[in-house]
């Protein structure tokens, strides 16, 4: 049921984006690793499963920590793996640890949500680059390297999972590994935190350049993930959104900047407290904007859904491009549905061309507001905009029907139960 502001309180835990991959940096020691902060949400459960499946241990040690130990690791068959992992895209992350621990990796073709082209070539050539060999198989990828090799590697853009991916290959091989073009999300760099912790040799220039000096040998370490700023900036939307007030515990000001500011010219406010931040709507009331969305630390794409519903509600013409996914604005025929004014484009509809300009991909919206929305039954497409749509009924009049809402459990923990809790109406 919508038309009610948000109002209370929730808890934000560990980054979807650090906690599994900090649980993979686990694999390349024998020893016992603590990560504490662990958010519940589905892709912590799957990376659990697959370790779990080559032989090693995952041990809940009471609230949000976990003890991960791979001393007795064995390869299992890529079908495995992909039954456990289903459309998650964190199997090609395994790659660099179980070439170090083993010389061979098989893992299965990757998932993940229908946002657009994601390829694993950036990680093929990477890997290929510092030794290893490679062979496609039906439904994966056979990797063989009797060592890893430290190389320069350059991407062509500054891709998350290739970054981790030279990371958890790099910190154990042969040599100093050079990566130009690196992602620095905040997420990025605590990862790093964690291999440095284990004994890694890692430094990040000024110039999105990480040099990795490998090691022979890597120990255990204890860590707590940084809290989850895309489930930040989805609460802080929502509360704007539905001119209700949200206290968002453990979110962290430093992580969210570019957000703070965006959010503050289209007319939200926010008060930064020690222990979190609380967001709500301004006096004057929602004003359009023109945004583009980028790498860290430009405006991140993983918030521009929860901000288009957002503008929906402002009074004016708001623009946003979209140059990082080139999919990224399949939710939009259901918005329109529920009364919004969304026009999408092909063009680049801001100040810099991107790499899906004359390409003829929609990556580009104008958004008119304020549009009064109304119920709908509507279908979640992928994990970002899945909570979008919630918010969006959340601000409509009426009762929507939402499917396929298992789809957020992937990085939103205790989802229906912080609506609740907040004051939202909502059965499953």
């Amino acid at each position: 049921m919508g038309g009610k502001p948000l109002r209370g309180q929730v808890i934000v835990r560990g980054a979807k984006n650090a906690v599994a991959k900090e649980m993979v940096a686990a694999l390349l020691t024998a020893e016992t690793c603590l990560l504490k902060n662990v958010s519940n949400v589905q892709d912590t459960e799957i990376v659990a499963s697959m370790i779990q499946a080559m032989g090693g241990e995952v041990s809940p040690k009471g609230d949000g920590v976990l003890a991960i130990k791979a001393a007795k690791l064995h390869s299992v068959h890529y079908r495995e793996l992909k039954h456990i992992a289903g459309k998650s895209r964190i199997p090609i992350l395994f790659a660099g640890p179980l070439l170090a621990r083993f010389g061979e990796a098989m893992l299965p073709e990757l998932g993940g949500c229908g946002i657009g082209e994601r390829p694993i070539n950036f990680h093929l050539d990477a890997l290929q680059k510092m030794g290893a060999t490679i062979e496609m198989i039906p439904k994966g990828v056979h990797l063989k390297a009797k060592k890893l090799i430290g190389a320069k590697i350059h991407l062509q853009f500054s891709s998350v999972g290739a970054t981790e991916q030279v990371l958890l290959a790099g910190v154990l091989a042969e040599g100093v590994t050079t990566l130009t073009n690196a992602a620095i999300e905040p997420e990025i760099l605590d990862l790093i935190a964690v291999l440095q912790k284990m004994g890694a040799i890692i430094s990040v220039d000024t110039d999105r350049v990480i040099t990795i000096t490998g090691v022979k040998e890597l120990k255990a370490y204890e860590h707590s993930t940084i809290p989850d700023r895309n489930e930040t900036v989805s609460w802080a939307c929502a509360a704007a959104a539905t001119n209700g007030k949200i206290k968002i515990k453990n979110a962290r000001q430093t992580d969210i900047m570019t957000f703070l500011n965006v959010f503050r010219l289209v007319g939200g406010e926010f008060e930064v407290a020690d222990d979190g931040i609380t967001f709500f709507r301004g006096a004057e009331g929602l004003k359009p904007i023109t945004l583009e969305t980028g790498v860290h630390p430009g405006f991140m794409t993983d918030w521009q859904q929860p901000m288009t519903i957002l503008l929906t509600q402002a009074n004016g013409t708001s623009i946003i491009h979209e140059t990082v996914y080139e999919e990224r604005f399949g939710y939009i025929h259901a918005l329109n549905q529920m009364g919004a004014k969304i026009k999408l484009h092909t063009e680049c509809l801001g100040g810099k061309l991107c790499r899906y300009s004359q390409r003829g991909y929609q990556h580009s919206a104008i958004i008119t507001g304020p549009t009064p929305l109304h119920s709908a039954n509507i279908e979640v497409p992928d994990l970002r905009a899945g909570f979008s749509y919630v918010v969006a009924a959340l601000v409509a009049n009426g009762t929507s029907t939402i499917g396929n809402i298992g789809l957020i459990n992937r990085g939103y923990e205790n989802f229906v139960e912080k609506l609740l809790l907040l004051g939202a109406e909502v059965t499953e």
